[in-house]
């Protein structure tokens, strides 16, 4: 077990490694957020990172080597690269039995997506408290991590309160023509009932790299043919790709691919290289 809050210990499986950045020598470390580096057969893969508000999944490789993903552009800094979270966590409190109103619910709403407040929701955090790695196969790493999802800090909480906590599970596949990762994550509630959404601003989201943004001159296409986010946002496709040149000139492609379980939900994308699959779009 390893826990990306604090001291972590490297893992050496037969044909993976996890790696972390707080065992490196300090030219070799990141600035500002903590990783687990994963590679397999010597090459790198990704890396589990934990920033100020959310964890992440960054850099995400292909088999070239070339990143895929931003972790943290200008125009909204708190797209990194793969990540979850979602401004409206709504949270049912019972008020106390000395209020104006005893044995009545009152409505807490959390943002866990800006780094800032966001119409008047102070950021939250979601923070990964373990990792459990496994090599389930010679081209397959399973991860686990538990993350807590916190309010801002309050009266009453000063390390905010503990809102939700979520199960995240990443199985990789590393390969010669493609790399895949596949995400899942279970929200579970603490003590107090949870609703999410509506809104545009959840559940899974992806930022492109330069280079694999349409605004860059690469191409936005899902599995029926349409191109361009006005023909692609918010219609059902079994697939969504972004794909361009990008860094020494390489051509690179992420595709998106909703699991079956999860229906249909709706995707967000944008010209300028955001992708969501939000099934809180239109209901909590």
């Amino acid at each position: 077990m390893e826990n990306l809050t604090g001291e972590t210990s490297s893992c050496k499986h037969a044909n993976f490694s996890v790696e972390s950045d707080v065992e490196l020598p300090p030219w070799q470390t990141t600035y500002n957020s903590r990783r687990l580096k994963i590679g397999w057969r010597g090459r790198a893969v990704t890396a589990l990172s934990q920033g100020p508000y959310r964890a992440y999944l960054y850099p995400v490789f292909t088999p070239a080597g070339v990143a895929a993903t931003c972790e943290g552009p200008t125009d909204h800094p708190h797209h990194q690269s793969i990540t979850i979270g979602t401004d409206h966590l709504h949270c049912s409190v019972p008020l106390p039995p000395l209020s104006f109103a005893p044995g009545r619910q009152e409505e807490a709403t959390y943002n866990c997506w800006m780094n800032e407040t966001y119409l008047g929701r102070a950021p939250s955090r979601i923070i990964a408290t373990s990792v459990d790695s496994r090599e389930l196969s010679a081209d397959h790493l399973r991860i686990v991590q538990s993350l807590e999802w916190r309010g801002p800090s309050e009266w009453g909480a000063p390390e905010g309160r503990l809102v939700a906590g979520e199960t995240r599970t990443i199985d990789i596949y590393p390969g010669e023509v493609a790399n895949i990762y596949d995400i899942r994550s279970q929200l579970a509630p603490t003590q107090w009932d949870l609703k999410l959404g509506p809104t545009i601003h959840a559940y899974f989201t992806i930022r492109m790299a330069d280079g694999l943004r349409p605004a860059d001159g690469a191409t936005l296409i899902d599995s029926l043919g349409r191109c361009g986010a006005s023909q692609i946002r918010g219609q059902d496709a079994d697939w969504v790709d972004y794909s361009g040149k990008v860094a020494h000139g390489q051509h690179a492609g992420l595709a998106v691919l909703p699991h079956p379980s999860a229906g249909r939900p709706p995707r967000h994308v944008s010209d300028w290289g955001s992708m969501s699959i939000n099934p809180f779009l239109v209901a909590g």
